[in-house]
């Protein structure tokens, strides 16, 4: 999950460097703190940069765990706590203190789901992450493609250290119409390479994903087998806007010609609204900023 925090941290330092490292007359320091993905690191390092470090605001969190580790922390030192990634919708009710801006899972895999159906596809293998998010796409996807009359079986592949090899046989075994999968940003090469092994890309089953699989950050690394595949997600570095073009254009520069991925344009959405409440509060933290 490196790609996660690299692509967040490069956003969150481009949009403090563009808006001139102040809000409300105040310097914005932002203290980077390296969890490792383990939830029990997040909440020792929330709780230092709370009770040491008296910071205004804490943000991040690349995987839901780690954030659902952190909400109490977040409610006992009554302060704001940013979501720039994790995606289960359950989240935001942990805590009075939670703000999220970001994308929830129900947002992409309902209208996906329905397109889906569109097509004429009635047999569909739901392949997902065994984590919160992973459980909302196979629910959400499930429940609005079985209401359009289709099929759907579903199977979960571990978060730490996924073998995707024995998922991928039975899919092929099952001989559906379509796949589709969700994992966590980052691991869709790994899952890419596992399925070109086992010749599924030869199959005759369409893969169709939500848009972790191929994020912009890894999708070179993936190279051909991404041809064809189907996805859904709510940004993508392509996306022919001016504002897009702009944000592009200044990470690369800023990164030695790094795509953003969403994980980029959620971090720098999240320190624009940190950066916009606090001039509304006059650099207020606490429950006037999360209002």
């Amino acid at each position: 999950f490196t790609s996660t925090g690299k692509q967040i941290s490069a956003a969150v330092k481009l949009y403090v460097e563009q808006k001139g490292g102040s809000v409300a007359g105040r310097k914005v320091e932002v203290i980077l703190r390296d969890d490792g993905g383990a939830a029990d690191a997040t909440k020792r390092l929330a709780q230092e940069l709370i009770s040491n470090d008296k910071v205004t605001a804490i943000a991040g969190f690349g995987l839901t765990p780690l954030a659902l580790a952190t909400s109490p922390i977040a409610t006992q030192g009554r302060t704001p706590m940013v979501i720039m990634s994790a995606a289960t919708s359950i989240i935001t009710e942990t805590s009075p203190f939670i703000v999220r801006t970001a994308q929830t899972v129900p947002q992409i895999v309902v209208p996906f789901a329905d397109w889906v159906s569109k097509q004429g596809i009635k047999r569909v293998v739901t392949l997902v992450t065994n984590y919160g998010p992973g459980i909302d796409v196979e629910k959400y996807f499930s429940e609005t493609f079985k209401a359009a009359g289709g099929e759907v079986e579903n199977l979960r592949v571990p978060l730490q250290n996924p073998d995707f090899a024995p998922f991928l046989q039975k899919v092929a075994d099952t001989k559906p119409e379509a796949l589709f999968v969700f994992v966590p940003s980052g691991v869709g090469a790994q899952f890419m390479k596992q399925f070109v092994e086992r010749g599924l890309d030869k199959s005759g089953i369409r893969l169709i994903a939500t848009g972790d699989v191929t994020d912009d950050d890894l999708l070179n690394s993936v190279g051909e087998p991404a041809l064809g595949i189907v996805t859904a997600h709510h940004y993508s570095a392509a996306h022919d806007s001016l504002e897009n073009k702009a944000f592009v254009a200044a990470f690369k520069a800023a990164n030695n010609g790094m795509r953003p991925n969403f994980m980029a344009v959620q971090g720098y959405d999240r320190m624009h609204a940190l950066f916009e409440g606090l001039k509304k509060t006059n650099g207020a933290g606490g429950e006037a900023l999360v209002e």
